[in-house]
């Protein structure tokens, strides 16, 4: 592949992978390491998604009214977020990381024909203090290992009750957070450094376009129609990414 093709295949890769964290409030990072892992090695993947999924998180996690209520009640699975992922970002430069995403995709497959189903996981709010750290932290070590942000974070959050929007906005800011921690766990370990700084923010433009056009087509859709739309996208990343490991 030539400099310029390579070139619009990540342009595009980051504008699909926006669009869908637009509609769905999610999958950025889980959409574009799969598309770009035909292009790199995983970890130049992870090293051009950090502020790409860093400034889609922030609109994301900041685009609502409710932030102060939200972060209140969650601040303590963000804090084992953070430090999870940190302590465990060596997992994805060892020799065989892949090999983690199987466990992932089969997670991602699980819940989504869960949801799909219409079975509702529900937390009480009184298992809250503790649940919220342990799912916190087991998201962090699946960061570390795999790069995407979503397991268990999705299904544990999904099942605090959250309307539409204050879903996608309390999405954006455990993404934002795990973002943050996975780049400072790659760059403590010199596996993100200024070059890849730089290549990682040229990918920003082309997410947010995406993400506004998703944003757009959100704002269009019913809560039972989101809903679907929220599993499918689920099932869908479960699939790439065991494809990714099978088909390869």
């Amino acid at each position: 592949m030539t400099d310029s093709a390579r070139i619009v295949a990540v342009s595009l890769t980051f504008v699909v992978a926006g669009l869908i964290k637009g509609v769905a409030g999610m999958g950025l990072p889980t959409v574009a390491m799969g598309l770009l892992g035909s292009l790199m090695p995983p970890a130049n993947a992870a090293g051009l998604i950090v502020i790409p999924s860093l400034a889609t998180n922030l609109w994301q996690a900041f685009s609502g009214p409710g932030q102060a209520v939200v972060l209140r009640r969650i601040w303590p699975f963000l804090l084992a977020i953070a430090v999870a992922t940190w302590a465990s970002g060596g997992l994805m430069i060892r020799e065989g990381a892949g090999q983690d995403t199987v466990w992932l995709g089969i997670a991602l497959l699980i819940y989504a024909a869960i949801g799909l189903t219409k079975f509702r996981l529900s937390v009480p709010r009184r298992f809250e203090a503790w649940l919220s750290p342990v799912v916190g932290a087991t998201t962090g070590v699946v960061t570390g290992a795999t790069g995407v942000f979503v397991v268990p974070s999705v299904p544990y959050l999904q099942a605090l009750g959250f309307d539409k929007d204050d879903l996608v906005q309390v999405l954006g800011q455990s993404f934002t957070i795990s973002t943050i921690a996975l780049a400072a766990a790659l760059a403590s370990r010199g596996a993100f450094r200024i070059t890849a700084a730089g290549a990682s923010s040229l990918c920003t433009a082309p997410a947010l376009v995406g993400m506004a056009i998703g944003q757009t087509i959100r704002a269009r859709v019913a809560p039972a129609a989101f809903r679907r739309v929220f599993f499918i996208g689920l099932l869908i990343l479960g699939a790439e990414l065991l494809g990714r490991v099978f088909l390869r």
